[in-house]
């Protein structure tokens, strides 16, 4: 019999990690408030719950893929959250990207009564939630990370255990400052070129095989190049990633200039409307600034 795993959050990311449990031979119940997306899984084979506790009572490993902090504190502690159908001796592995602070918070939870649990966020967007190629980082105990590791291969190509609780999701804030500080350098240097009168492309390709080339550059130029914003990682999620990095940074006396400064222009193209594209559409904010857009042929 397939092993029963529970999956919450049937997002952009969720739906296609269910997909690959899934087709590695899992049996995956799955809940979701957006009752379309628990129907359109139903419809590939998974068993649909109609609430996160229903989940949690009826497998012994529950994967979280939520939005924010709040949303996995609701979805794992709140009336009929996954914490009150789970059975002592479960493990919950939640896979959002959230607060050092509040996954030891929701790990105390869970110790209370017997519940074990790993915070694992990941890094690849929606094509690693895809093709299963995710960087998953991992805080938790060594044994529980050890139970899990076959089931996190699944979903990912490079999994982790950086630490106890909360340093999965350190991992990830460190990952989110690299990310975005690139994205940032790689539109301003896009503005630059294209304001000289130098192709963009040409620029991209002459420099991505020396030091400033990157896994960044590599998926986000061609993306900025063809004007293409569709989101593999929205900008307001990224925001919200950037200020939980500042919370943390500013409750250890950490001080993070360029990160405040990333920060600040993700919001201002929030404000612009732009909070569900893809956050290589950073390079908006630049191209307002200069008066110019990038394209090819320049």
């Amino acid at each position: 019999m397939p092993e029963q795993i529970g999956f919450v959050g049937l997002g952009i990311m969720g739906r296609p990690m269910v997909r690959n449990l899934m087709k590695a031979g899992y049996s995956v119940t799955v809940y979701d408030i957006v009752s379309e997306a628990v129907e359109e899984l139903a419809s590939e084979g998974a068993i649909p719950a109609s609430s996160s506790d229903e989940v949690a009572s009826k497998t012994d490993k529950i994967i979280t893929m939520l939005p924010d902090s709040a949303d996995s504190e609701r979805a794992i502690l709140g009336e009929g959250g996954v914490l009150a159908g789970a059975k002592s001796g479960s493990v919950i592995i939640d896979m959002s990207s959230i607060a050092p602070s509040m996954s030891q918070k929701i790990f105390k939870e869970c110790a209370n009564q017997g519940v074990e649990m790993l915070d694992a966020p990941v890094s690849g967007g929606e094509p690693g939630a895809i093709n299963a190629t995710l960087a998953i980082m991992v805080g938790g105990k060594q044994e529980i990370f050890d139970q899990c590791y076959d089931l996190l291969a699944v979903m990912g190509s490079n999994v982790v255990l950086t630490g106890d609780i909360g340093a999965g999701n350190i991992t990830k804030l460190a990952n989110q400052i690299i990310v975005a500080a690139n994205i940032e350098a790689l539109s301003e240097a896009m503005v630059l070129a294209q304001k000289a009168g130098v192709d963009p492309e040409r620029v991209f390709n002459a420099i991505r095989g020396g030091l400033a080339g990157s896994t960044v550059m590599e998926a986000k130029a061609p993306m900025m190049l063809d004007r293409n914003f569709r989101a593999g990682f929205r900008i307001r999620l990224h925001q919200k990633d950037l200020r939980n990095v500042l919370q943390t940074a500013q409750e250890l006396n950490v001080p993070l200039p360029v990160t405040a400064l990333v920060q600040q222009m993700l919001g201002a193209l929030v404000n612009d409307g732009e909070q569900d594209l893809d956050h290589s559409a950073i390079l908006h904010f630049l191209e307002k600034l200069a008066h110019v857009e990038v394209k090819k042929g320049s």
